[in-house]
């Protein structure tokens, strides 16, 4: 994009963001991107210094800026720069379906089951896209996305799909009416406030906390075959920001002196169970509700002053949103078992209290929105989202795996795993 008048031209160059030069500016350029509606609440997100920070843990991540250059006349010094644009983008490999093989078991031939094996495929991720308000409906955004899915080629990526509010129309016209994009999923994020009381867990579970290896031979074996599961699962587990993953079993079946590993709980499960595992990202980033009444402000902080005062009383209080506060993210959630959706619900408790002792201000998940345990996982619905979206493009000319064929036509499961890193 080229404007002239007399001796000035402006061009926009979209190059790879910078960290030592600039970071500053790109912090200011997402402050002045997140200005909510005039008398309405807004989501407000702090990076604490780090652009980079919700894809530095994923496997392959580039960031883009797009830089406006003002030249007027000659010479170093009447050149002027601005960094009006951004966009954040990662690659990992994902399952993107399932197909089945027969696995006989070699003492009888006559007794098969149907295994489900998943179906890989790279999956490009675009998250972060911001214009600068002064220089939106210029063709910025559109730069920003095709020099990003350019890279997306490049590594291999044969997908590409991006997340925003179902209510985000501009968003939305960007990528499904200019850029290719078709609507996919529509997952439900889950929040639950952190009060200052502890939550009751029931009696009628143990909670066990897996080691790293375990945990990951309980998710490839169980999980693998679930959409969006990413293959270097192990890479989670082990990353810092993962504080555990945490198996609830019926009180007596198991003690974290008696837990004899994954594989001989696969070989005979209980019943019932259920896992999820926790994602630290208080450490990550900060939120801040703003736009609030003093009206609400004052009811919420009454609400956490009773709390205090009566934690017997158990009252659901409202926590501290209204200043920077910080989240622990629930994934990986799943189970069997008639009561599976119970055992779901006490570990939610458990991480209600881990959340609490790191002191953070909710607990967050992402389900698919027909995921059988969702009834198990304590929200509210006020900082809830009934339907984020998912929108979806193919990249590559051929598909992944035959028995698949075009994943962006296939229809929903019951389930997602939705990837803690980029969340």
């Amino acid at each position: 994009m080229v404007a002239e008048m007399e001796e000035v031209a402006a061009v926009v160059v979209v190059r790879e963001f910078d960290a030592k030069k600039d970071c500053s500016a790109v912090v200011d350029l997402e402050r002045r991107c997140e200005v909510g509606p005039s008398g309405e609440l807004s989501l407000f997100t702090d990076l604490l210094g780090d652009p980079i920070c919700r894809v530095r843990n994923s496997p392959s991540y580039l960031m883009l800026v797009a830089e406006l250059v003002v030249v007027a006349g000659r010479g170093e010094n009447q050149v002027r720069r601005e960094i009006v644009g951004m966009i954040r983008g990662c690659i990992k490999t994902v399952t993107c379906g399932k197909k089945f093989s027969r696995n006989s078991n070699n003492n009888n031939h006559n007794d098969s089951t149907q295994l489900p094996l998943p179906i890989y495929t790279n999956l490009a991720y675009i998250l972060g896209l911001r214009v600068s308000p002064s220089h939106r409906r210029m063709g910025i955004g559109m730069q920003l996305v095709r020099k990003m899915e350019e890279w997306f080629r490049e590594k291999g990526a044969k997908y590409s799909y991006m997340a925003t509010e179902n209510d985000n129309v501009a968003s939305i016209q960007l990528f499904t009416h200019k850029c290719g994009y078709s609507k996919f999923r529509t997952p439900t994020i889950l929040v639950r406030p952190v009060f200052a009381h502890l939550v009751g867990v029931t009696r009628r579970v143990t909670i066990l906390k897996l080691s790293p290896s375990d945990a990951e031979t309980l998710y490839r074996s169980r999980f693998s075959a679930t959409e969006f599961f990413p293959r270097d699962i192990d890479s989670i587990l082990n990353n810092k920001l993962n504080l555990g993953t945490f198996l609830a079993v019926p009180k007596g079946t198991y003690s974290a002196e008696s837990w004899p590993g994954s594989n001989e709980f696969l070989a005979s499960p209980p019943e019932s169970w259920a896992v999820l595992s926790v994602w630290n990202c208080n450490d990550v980033f900060k939120l801040e509700v703003r736009g609030a009444s003093a009206l609400k402000m004052g009811f919420a902080k009454s609400t956490r002053l009773m709390d205090r005062a009566f934690p017997w009383l158990r009252i659901p209080s409202v926590p501290e949103v209204f200043r920077p506060f910080g989240l622990h993210f629930l994934y990986g959630l799943g189970g069997e078992g008639p009561l599976s959706v119970k055992f779901m619900k006490g570990l939610c408790g458990f991480a209600h209290n881990l959340a609490k002792e790191s002191g953070c201000g909710v607990v967050a998940t992402e389900v698919a929105s027909g995921e059988p345990l969702k009834l198990g996982i304590p929200h509210w619905k006020s900082l809830s989202c009934a339907e984020d979206l998912w929108c979806i493009k193919r990249l590559g000319e051929d598909y992944s795996d035959g028995a698949l064929g075009d994943w962006t036509k296939s229809p929903p499961g019951l389930s997602i795993f939705v990837d803690p890193r980029e969340f």
